[in-house]
């Protein structure tokens, strides 16, 4: 089907300045990985974030990936995540060996709580992911008070949040690991790809380098001649006793540079989306209908546009959306104990009430940030006009 306003695969186009950073970057970077981009890109991300660690690497999902090597999980730890995720905020942790606790989401605001995750913590809780959905934050003091009583490590997936503050903090910089994306869908993208992982312990930020890098690590003497007695060294990250493997999960030189670009720019990006989506949430008010979580602070920065539509409309509302007024409102994230992948390793079960009702009650609306006016306008005419149907 052709739509008139299609749910983008592509959040944002890219100013003339960004373009000409990436042909510039193309031609002159050597090398094309591993190099000053990077490192100004690393740089301007702890200014902007507020933290002392961050590294940049080729994804959120290889980020989320080393959070779990750090967390270092014994036999039996329990993890506990949101049912209520993209899949990529919990396979990891099943990697390393962590046994995943479902938790429920508040159904005002869509995130975990601290009551939320309450629930799930058994002396087996070794770490928690709090997922910022949505461009939410989460309530993060509450929840570091929780964890801090429980003696228990916080995974901030901050992939949907970049630029939300909670109580004047950025999103990221409460728990122990903040994870970032810069994904074709996010408020800002590298190209596509791209993922940042903050970390608060200098111990494990440490050896993060060799982590993401193939165990690539200086030589403990220095050298006389700089070929002997190899080009590079490659040792044993670990962490205390624990051996850690590595990976290969370096961003790209033109990814960084455009990277320190799109930062430039994220508060600015923010503050349109969240203006777009109050006018529009405000449009829509005379039809109680459509549930929004209506914020008009820089706790929220509108990545997605999502609501509950009640009386079971969502099916109809989204069909007469796409088949008589061409808008591709679509529905996201599928509980994660639903799919297949979680019930054949036997997390296939799920005390999340609050997930099971909004999931199959919720719809997403087109909201890349290149929508113009008028495609926003025509939108929210047309959701009008099929509310009106359904309630005949």
């Amino acid at each position: 089907m052709n739509f008139k306003i299609p749910f983008s695969g592509r959040a944002h186009a890219y100013t003339a300045e960004e373009l000409e950073t990436i042909v510039e970057t193309a031609k002159s970077a050597a090398p094309l990985t591993q190099g000053r981009h990077r490192n100004e890109f690393e740089a301007a991300f702890k200014a902007y974030a507020g933290v002392e660690h961050c590294f940049a690497v080729c994804n959120a999902a290889s980020a989320l990936e080393l959070t779990a090597q750090l967390c270092c999980f014994k036999p039996g730890d329990e993890v506990i995540i949101p049912s209520h995720t993209y899949t990529a905020s919990a396979y990891p942790y099943l990697k390393k060996g962590a046994k995943i606790v479902w938790a429920d989401i508040d159904p005002a605001t869509r995130v975990v709580t601290a009551d939320t995750l309450r629930a799930c913590i058994t002396p087996r809780t070794r770490a928690i992911v709090v997922v910022h959905l949505y461009g939410y934050g989460a309530d993060m003091p509450a929840i570091m008070a929780l964890a801090k009583e429980n003696q228990l490590l916080v995974v901030e997936d901050v992939a949907q949040a970049l630029g939300v503050e909670i109580e004047g903090q950025k999103a990221g910089s409460f728990g122990d690991f903040g994870v970032f994306s810069f994904h074709s869908h996010k408020n800002v993208s590298t190209l596509g790809e791209g993922g940042m992982l903050t970390v608060r312990d200098p111990a494990r930020a440490a050896i993060v380098p060799m982590l993401r890098h193939n165990g690539h690590a200086d030589y403990p003497e220095p050298r006389k001649d700089y070929w002997r007695p190899a080009m590079g060294n490659v040792d044993l990250p670990m962490l205390g006793e624990e051996i850690l493997m590595p990976n290969n999960y370096c961003l790209g030189e033109v990814e960084c540079a455009l990277g320190v670009k799109l930062l430039q720019r994220i508060d600015a990006s923010n503050a349109e989306k969240r203006a777009r989506a109050i006018r529009c949430i405000d449009a829509l008010a005379a039809h109680p209908e459509l549930q929004f979580h209506r914020v008009t602070t820089t706790r929220h920065n509108y990545h997605l546009l999502v609501a509950r539509i009640a009386n079971s409309w969502r099916d109809g509302f989204i069909r007469r959306m796409a088949q008589e007024h061409g808008v591709q409102c679509v529905v996201q994230y599928y509980p994660l104990n639903r799919y297949p992948f979680y019930q054949k390793l036997g997390y296939g079960v799920a005390n999340s009430p609050n997930v099971d009702d909004f999931f199959d009650n919720m719809v997403s609306f087109p909201f890349q940030h290149s929508l113009t006016e008028g495609e926003l306008d025509y939108m929210v005419g047309a959701a009008r006009t099929v509310l009106k149907k359904l309630a005949v």
